[in-house]
């Protein structure tokens, strides 16, 4: 042992240490078996809790509670941080096109006494605006602390807030405000301009409050001059309030907090009633998972308000005295695409702790980091190839992998570049929205050095159904049930789900417990088919997802009800797995399968990866006036088929499961253009009837 080089003890001591604790990870149980009543199936909580939680603060039973408590109790900590804009540019591109580029500045801050102050004072200025308590506020902006405001606000005043996406198009937006009966509208300057356009079909609003903008002036002489409305801005409210303020009115924990309109992939969008409890559940659920929450994290906020995910993230960020600095996706880093050059993004600025994020918004990071890569060639690919390979392997669990010393080597010389990215500080990132891949998990875990807990749930469940633990080294599954929920799988027999499977169960996910809201606003027919209370008085909501029960009570999403087409010979197509396996191919930026049960092969439309699809070209030596005119060439279908069915066979798809044709689409599916929600899902129904001539072309 004399001769024992001193790096055995730096490198091979702590890799051993790590295999023994990744083994008793490995066997620890998460979920565990529960007796519930209601529907026969396989039913789990959370191993920590035998009863759901309900709250995690003593006293506190409501949304409006918790964060008078928060500014109490943190009164002088910043809050809600704002970057100042310095100049607004437009750029022209070498095909004409113009694009707008920010000069933004540093974070200007809001402390939790000055917000609770703001919130008071706007609260009372509602009332004195002319808004009755007992008639809806809807807000329709973007992600910023003014929407926070508006909704704390409402909350003292016991009002129920509508959310609506601030990309939702001009049918959605009437349909929701409508049929909420909405009286007042907080929004932004482009919100105002389509609620001017659309106003003749509004029937109940009354009250606009705009919130000051740039360039915000011409919409607000257009509303004045063309509505009935009353016009106000933020602070003309604000001090009415502060002149004249009126008692709070404290909500219930069984009061609706707000009737959120979902991004509506299929139809018009459903309004889901949740009361203060609903959230206090998912709220508390979450604070007892992520460890050492405290006021010395900073959140980067940019992902939609109007989104359970977001809305329930920075009621956390709330509760335990954090700082929420708000962004944009397209301001994001310092490479997004409306940051002037020159200027920092803002996680650059900021430098976050935490942060939220979809499947989509870290496959794009994933993607740049790689094509950044793959750009600089020669040592530099070289060496981040062999830094991640040995990092991969160790987080595989291999022992020839790197551990120890040579881990914190790599993340010097390699993996520190990227992680600045983000600002370098990422300790923890919570993944919702849907399932993300095992590979883009990895590479952010490896990346960034942040661990990614994946989170399940649903609008219907206040994004609260199961949640990875902070410890949970594996890929692919969603972790078990949270501390509010109980998860039930139930047969689908049709489907081929049975609970009886083996050597897992598998079938429907139901939830149940205090974050199962209260169900569709007016729709009282669909409410009913997919909420349930059962004979001990727990509520449980259908999913339509279908899941797989591990042994240590973890859930992994293996398919979902709607995504499941029969061919013309029988075989089931589930849709969204395929997409999930194709995604990977390196031409593809978006894709949609379609099956029709008429026939015995899918077919794809593939919005292709601009960057990917030119280099090819240029390689192959292919000429073409613009990307359009590259996306319709046969020798690039022929190139994106090829590479599709090389992934295909990767992921071990069936050949009925590969598409047998494919339509490449230039332009990119956004929020803005009504294809894909707010959360960037597909709107099936929407895309095959905008491309309803291609697909009949496809199947010819």
């Amino acid at each position: 042992m004399r001769n024992m080089n001193p790096y055995f003890f730096g490198f091979i001591l702590p890799f051993v240490a790590s295999l023994l604790l990744t083994k008793r990870k490995s066997e620890k149980k998460r979920g565990v078996p529960v007796d519930v009543g209601g529907e026969p199936g396989c039913a789990v909580r959370n191993h920590r809790f035998e009863k759901p939680v309900e709250t995690h603060w003593e006293g506190v039973s409501t949304l409006a509670e918790l964060f008078e408590q928060s500014c109490e109790q943190f009164a002088y900590m910043p809050l809600y941080g704002t970057r100042k804009l310095i100049a607004r540019e437009w750029e022209v591109a070498p095909d004409g096109r113009s694009f707008e580029k920010l000069h933004l500045g540093n974070y200007e801050w809001k402390s939790y006494a000055d917000a609770f102050k703001t919130v008071c004072n706007f609260s009372s200025g509602l009332l004195r605006v002319g808004h009755l308590k007992d008639d809806r506020v809807a807000i329709f902006a973007d992600t910023r602390a003014e929407w926070q405001i508006a909704l704390h606000a409402c909350f003292r005043q016991n009002i129920a807030v509508v959310t609506i996406y601030a990309s939702l198009g001009e049918g959605a937006l009437c349909h929701s405000l409508n049929e909420t009966e909405a009286t007042t509208v907080v929004c932004g300057r482009k919100e105002l301009k389509k609620l001017v356009d659309i106003s003749g079909q509004l029937d109940t609003v009354k009250h606009v409050i705009y919130i000051n903008e740039e360039g915000v002036s011409t919409e607000v002489s257009l509303a004045e001059k063309c509505t009935s409305w009353t016009v106000k801005s933020f602070e003309e409210v604000e001090s009415l309030g502060l002149e004249r303020p009126v008692e709070a009115n404290l909500p219930l924990p069984s009061d609706t907090a707000v009737i959120m309109y979902t991004s509506g992939s299929t139809g018009m969008p459903k309004g889901v009633m949740m009361s203060h409890r609903n959230v206090l559940a998912v709220v508390s659920a979450v604070m007892t998972i992520v460890p050492d929450l405290g006021k010395k994290d900073v959140y980067l906020a940019y992902l939609p308000l109007a989104h359970i995910l977001e809305l329930a993230a920075e009621s956390i960020i709330t509760g335990v005295g954090a700082s929420i600095g708000y962004g944009s996706p397209l301001t994001l880093t310092d490479a997004s695409n409306k940051i002037k050059k020159g200027t920092q993004g803002d996680a650059s600025v900021l430098k976050p702790t935490l942060m939220t994020a979809v499947p989509a918004i870290l496959d794009r990071v994933r993607d740049g980091v790689r094509k950044n890569v793959d750009a600089k060639g020669g040592s530099a690919k070289k060496l981040f190839d062999i830094a991640y390979s040995r990092r991969l392997a160790a987080v595989n669990g291999s022992w020839l992998g790197a551990w120890g010393l040579e881990k914190l080597l790599w993340d010097m010389l390699v993996f520190r570049k990227v992680r600045a990215i983000l600002g370098g500080r990422i300790r923890f990132i919570l993944a919702g929205g849907a399932p993300l891949s095992g590979d883009t998990q990895r590479f952010i875990n490896i990346c960034l050095g942040a661990p990614i807990s994946q989170g399940y749930g649903l609008t219907e469940t206040c994004a609260g159904g199961t949640f990875s633990e902070y410890d949970e080294t594996s890929v692919g599954r969603v972790g078990p049930p949270l501390p509010c929920s109980y998860i039930k799988l139930i047969d689908w027999a049709e489907g081929g789900y049975l609970t009886t499977d083996s050597p897992m169960p598998r079938g429907e996910i139901v939830i149940g417990g205090p974050n199962v809201t209260k169900g569709y606003f007016k729709n009282e027919a669909k409410t009913n088919e997919v909420y349930k209370d059962d004979e001990r008085g727990m509520r449980w909501f259908y999913s339509g997802d279908i899941g797989r029960l591990h042994p240590d009570g973890c859930i992994e999403i293996i398919d979902r009800k709607k995504d499941i087409v029969k061919l013309q010979h029988g075989e089931y197509v589930s849709l969204g797995k395929v997409e999930a396996a194709l995604s990977v191919c390196p031409y593809v930026d978006q894709i949609m399968i379609h099956a029709d049960p008429f026939h015995s092969y899918c077919v794809a439309l593939v919005v292709a990866a601009h960057s990917e699809l030119k280099s090819w070209a240029s390689k192959q030596g292919i000429t073409y006036s613009d990307f359009a005119d590259l996306c319709q060439k046969l020798e690039t279908v022929k190139e994106v088929l090829q590479s599709l069915a090389k992934a295909a066979k990767q992921a071990r798809l069936e050949k009925f499961e590969i598409p047998a044709k494919i339509k490449l689409i230039p332009e990119s599916w956004t929020p803005e253009s009504g294809l894909v929600t707010a959360a960037l899902k597909l709107k099936r129904e929407i895309i095959k009837k905008a491309y309803d001539k291609d697909l009949a072309q496809l199947y010819c």
